[in-house]
């Protein structure tokens, strides 16, 4: 009877370890699944805000040029703006 219970305890053991590995490896398969996934979102966004950052660069740039452009067709005016804007933001921070 002995040789049947180890064989059976054996057998059991065997069992639960087949059990666990394949947990381990369930497990293991879909954790690498979402990291993947995580890295792939991840490259995505960066992906994204550099395209981002490039449109706002380019709008910054269109934004200066005309600016410039203004200023140069418009001396009289960009320098009556510029001083009072000079003058509003001066007493704004004077009476803080």
């Amino acid at each position: 009877m002995e040789t049947t219970r180890k064989g059976t305890t054996g057998e059991t053991v065997e069992r639960v370890k087949t059990g666990a590995h394949d947990t381990v490896e369930t497990v293991r398969a879909g954790a690498h699944e979402a990291v993947e996934r995580v890295a792939e979102a991840s490259t995505r966004a960066a992906e994204a805000l550099n395209e981002k950052t490039e449109q706002l660069t380019e709008a910054q740039e269109r934004l200066r040029e005309q600016i410039r452009e203004y200023v140069r067709e418009n001396p009289v005016t960009s320098l009556g703006i510029a001083l009072g804007s000079g003058f509003i933001l001066s007493r704004l921070m004077s009476h803080r």
